[in-house]
């Protein structure tokens, strides 16, 4: 009933930028928040940033003044906006999203993945 699809992943340098995309579609009445959240190779996947409804949004320490988060005005879509990245930002990036269907069933959703690998 709800995808996500994101986008912008690939390789970077050590202090580059990456601005990845997600786009929530379906049989949606709502998106009451999305995120973004990353595993590492070995690693426990983590919250990277999220936000909500009202725009208010939360970050990870280690990305703290490096990385922004933001939606459209529909709210349907989410960005993370990657900037002075470093070798330790590489994983797998998670789009998750809380959504409320038509049906007003409240869900939560999770993209594919998308690789941020950042060179030294």
């Amino acid at each position: 009933q709800v995808q996500l699809v994101e986008s912008g992943g690939g390789l970077v340098q050590s202090g580059g930028s990456l601005r990845l995309s997600c786009v929530a579609s379906g049989s949606i009445f709502s998106v009451n928040a999305m995120g973004w959240y990353r595993q590492a190779q070995g690693k426990e996947r983590e919250l990277v940033a999220n936000v909500i409804s009202s725009g208010s949004a939360n970050y990870a320490d280690s990305v703290k003044g490096r990385f922004t988060i933001s939606r459209d005005n529909a709210g349907n879509t989410v960005y993370l906006q990657m900037n002075s990245l470093k070798p330790e930002d590489t994983a797998v990036y998670y789009c998750n999203a809380e959504i409320a269907t038509m049906s007003l069933t409240i869900l939560r959703s999770w993209g594919q993945g998308t690789q941020v690998t950042v060179s030294s």
